[in-house]
């Protein structure tokens, strides 16, 4: 019993073994087949693709023929299009060369027509010349020889009094010249002399503590030099002159800011374009408390009282201003007095004629800003503040320049010329001498054809440039003598003016 299960047993395990190996083998080729199908999908898969990616690029060749085909046929159309305008324009060139070469024969042919016909009218004026210099000579008496001879010794006598005339005009000339280069010399000479008492009125000299310190003022590519003249206003001039340097201003309050300004740059040391502007901002603030005090001193010094700030003000400003070289609130305060003297005489109020006196002048304060004269002008500004009408009125009137004139005109009027006149007050001005100049330009300006004038020799000379298409020489001559009387008869001078036209015409070309 013990063997039979055993042989059971073994038989069951060989049985299991059998069916396992089959179901195995049986799993095993279900599994290959599987594989080979799903392989065999991928390869038609791929086949597919490919076929489909072999048409895709097949299609962009086909288009890209297709464009590659249209372009060149469209080059080809294009370029046989110009070669058929070139053609065009040659053949036409060859039209338009041919009918020139035509021109050219034409004209050769009419040109040595025209030389035959010359010629044969040469000889022809060289016969009739000699006819008519046998008749001449049959006529005068005379060979050809002596004839010459005789015009010859005609010109030598012409010719020397000619060169007379020449050698008296350039005597003249050089004379002339020299005696206008003495008066250059003189007048250079006066210059230099009077240079002192322009500088004076013009320019202030400010001293620097050693030489080194021009350079600093400059600064660095000339910034600080350019920062205090924007910021004042004021020509800094820097020249050899050593230790100083000057300032150049018509307007004196800016020249006396400046001034200001640059002493305590100097004295300070720190130089640079934020430092200038700080100290000509206090130099400004300085120079108006200056003003003010100067008008408070000047209206105690004339004896009037109960003006308003902003007169004062203007007063004061009259401090660095000057007519005819005197200081008008030096003169101002002399008026106030001499108003007063010639009130008191006359036995009217001497307060008003005081206060008129001092403020008759007021415009000039502000006339380089306002449009007008300085008495109108100072009428006006009093007016504002000043209730007397009297105050007004010898303000307004102090120069006749209204329609009627008050007690207060006349006495005003009567003080400022007292003051101006008397020894040592005043002096020519380089504004007056300008003028005349001005003056003596616009004379000559103001007739046709001038196109410029100058005024030099001091207003002893002007010289005229005229338009030579509009004038001619005898047309020069008589503008020469119009423009002398037109001076003779509107303006005052001393000595006399002499007057040169110049004509001139260029001919002007260029080379290439």
């Amino acid at each position: 019993m013990g063997i039979d299960v055993v042989l059971a047993i073994a038989f069951s395990f060989i049985i299991g073994v059998v069916f396992g190996g089959m179901a195995a083998f049986l799993f095993r080729r279900v599994m290959i087949n599987r594989q080979m199908r799903i392989a065999e999908r991928k390869a038609n898969k791929m086949l597919a693709e490919a076929r489909a990616e072999s048409n895709d690029i097949l299609r962009e060749a086909r288009q890209e023929t297709e464009k590659i085909k249209s372009g060149v046929e469209a080059e080809y159309r294009e370029r046989r299009t110009e070669l058929q305008r070139q053609e065009s324009y040659v053949s036409q060139r060859a039209e338009s060369l041919d009918h020139k070469l035509e021109d050219l024969e034409n004209r050769s042919r009419n040109l040595s027509n025209k030389e035959k016909e010359i010629e044969s009218t040469r000889t022809h004026l060289e016969e009739v010349r000699e006819k008519q210099l046998k008749q001449l000579e049959l006529i005068s008496g005379m060979s050809s020889d002596m004839a010459k001879q005789t015009l010859i010794e005609a010109m030598e006598v012409e010719m020397q009094e000619e060169a007379s005339r020449r050698l008296r005009e350039w005597e003249a000339k050089v004379r002339e010249e020299a005696h206008e280069k003495a008066q250059e010399i003189l007048s250079q000479a006066i210059q230099r002399c009077a240079s002192e008492v322009v500088s004076e009125t013009t320019v202030s000299t400010v001293p620097l503590p050693s030489d080194d310190m021009k350079g600093r003022l400059i600064g660095r590519e000339g910034r600080n030099i350019r920062a205090l003249e924007q910021a004042t206003g004021v020509d800094l001039i820097i020249d050899d002159t050593p230790e100083a340097v000057t300032l150049s201003s018509f307007d004196t309050v800016r020249r006396e800011v400046a001034r200001i300004a640059l002493t305590k740059l100097i004295l300070d040391g720190r130089i640079h374009p934020a430092r200038i502007e700080e100290i000509v901002a206090k130099a400004k603030e300085e120079v108006d408390k200056t003003i003010y005090s100067a008008g408070e001193e000047a209206a105690y010094q004339a004896g009037v009282h109960g003006l308003c700030p902003e007169l004062i003000r203007l007063l004061g400003r009259l401090k660095y201003r000057t007519s005819y070289g005197q200081n008008v609130l030096a003169h101002s305060i002399e008026v106030a007095h001499l108003a007063a003297m010639i009130a008191g005489e006359l036995g009217v109020n001497v307060a008003i004629a005081r206060k008129a006196g001092l403020l008759h002048d007021i415009g000039k304060a502000v006339d380089r800003e306002v449009e007008g004269n300085h008495a109108a002008i100072g009428a006006d500004l009093v007016k504002q503040w000043e209730k007397s009408p009297e105050v007004v009125k010898g303000i307004a009137e102090h120069h006749f320049e209204t329609e009627t004139t008050s007690i207060w005109g006349f006495i005003i009027s009567a003080a400022d010329a007292i003051s101006g006149a008397r020894p040592g007050a005043r002096r020519e001005s380089l504004e007056g001498y300008l003028k005349r100049l001005k003056a003596l330009e616009d004379i000559a300006n103001g007739f046709k054809g001038v196109e410029k004038s100058f005024a030099i020799q001091a207003g002893r000379e002007i010289r005229i440039l005229v338009n030579p298409q509009e004038i001619d020489d005898m047309g020069a001559m008589r503008l020469a003598r119009d423009i002398v009387k037109k001076i003779e008869e509107g303006l005052q001078y001393p000595g006399q003016i002499r007057v040169t036209v110049l004509r001139e015409t260029r001919a002007i070309d260029y080379a290439k």
